[in-house]
């Protein structure tokens, strides 16, 4: 038997008409359809050029931009939880929460705590970022969506709460029952203080506000007791106190959690291993407790990244030698086998030796 199937179901050795109509008509249907290609990847999504409308202050160290096209046109959708990909001037890619008003198809609005430890993006936020500074963004994209459960409790740490905003007043729109818990370490520190205490005043009972130098550091424990029974809980803060509330999530009424972190998560079962750089050949260890985006970084400091926790895909590298471990949550198979990496969370075996196309 031949192993060359012909062109038609029928045997003939033209192609047959209908099915090659099919196949066009399926070709061009299901992108559209789907919003990914023929092989079921997502479609990128092309970037937008926007401007800075307006900037104010909203807590100490806190600046909120408004975001909107230099034509006043229509901003694509976005649901709570979402993110955009900042790209600023000195090409640094930084990722900030969404905390306006999703039915406002007209802007975009974000805010920075100046962190003046961390990679330099958010001390480029406030230094160089006036109103009319034209800045190119990716986006909206969600990696931290609001199911809108029938019960639910938001807990935001500090500058935490701009992606939680949003999920409140979606929870209001729905008819949820829910709560929301705002801590900082003082009031002054607490960003769009005033738009939480207007939800205080206008849904009593519902809103908490605890101050750590009026109320101690709350822990999980104190934080989940607030839920209301069998509520989900969303929380968005600093590593300690998501690690709290993990810990507690089974003493309390909560039964579900869903988190985003400020920072990455601790490397779990970590080994060390090296890297390689084809066009160099100078390897770089990458010890146990550190990530290759760590050693990559403190080579290179302008080398790209932005979540650290293995889903935007800014840190892609290709791997041109050896067997990467991924613990990524944004490549396809298809990307994997083609040798891409997410240094940011991806590994190697013990003792193995990656080679990176750099």
């Amino acid at each position: 038997m031949s192993s060359i199937l012909p062109p038609d179901l029928y045997g003939r050795r033209r192609g047959d008409r209908y099915l090659r109509f099919l196949t066009r008509l399926v070709d061009a249907y299901l992108p559209t359809a789907t919003k990914t290609d023929r092989y079921a990847r997502p479609r990128p999504v092309p970037p937008l050029d926007l401007v800075v409308a307006a900037r104010e202050s909203v807590a100490e160290d806190v600046v909120s931009l408004l975001l909107a096209a230099p034509d006043g046109g229509e901003l694509p959708r976005w649901q709570p939880g979402a993110h955009l990909d900042l790209r600023l001037p000195s090409g640094r890619t930084r990722q900030y929460s969404l905390c306006g008003d999703p039915a406002d198809r007209h802007a975009y609005r974000i805010a920075v705590r100046r962190v003046d430890t961390g990679g330099g993006g958010s001390a480029e936020v406030h230094r160089d970022l006036p109103v009319d500074t034209r800045l190119t963004v990716r986006g909206p994209r969600n990696a931290f969506p609001f199911a809108a459960e029938p019960a639910v409790l938001l807990i935001a740490g500090g500058i935490g709460i701009t992606p939680i905003l949003p999920m409140a007043a979606e929870a209001i729109r729905r008819g949820l029952d829910w709560r929301l818990v705002h801590t900082g370490r003082t009031r002054a520190s607490l960003p769009f203080a005033a738009r939480v205490a207007e939800l205080a005043e206008r849904h009593p009972g519902r809103v908490l506000t605890l101050p750590d130098d009026e109320h101690g550091v709350p822990d999980g424990e104190r934080l989940l007791a607030l839920a209301p029974a069998g509520a989900a809980v969303y929380c968005c803060g600093p590593a300690p106190m998501l690690d709290s509330v993990r810990a507690a999530l089974d003493t309390g009424p909560a039964t579900a959690l869903h988190f985003e972190r400020f920072a990455p998560a601790p490397i779990v079962d970590g080994r060390p291993f090296t890297l390689r750089l084809r066009r160099t050949g100078e390897e770089l260890p990458v010890p146990a407790d550190r990530s290759a985006l760590d050693v990559l970084r403190e080579r290179d400091p302008a080398t790209p990244y932005s979540c650290r926790q293995g889903f935007c895909g800014v840190c892609r590298q290709r791997v041109t030698g050896g067997t990467p471990e991924h613990r990524d949550r944004r490549l396809t198979e298809r990307e994997r086998a083609e040798g891409d990496m997410l240094v940011c969370v991806s590994r190697a075996a013990e003792g193995a030796c990656l080679e990176l196309d750099l």
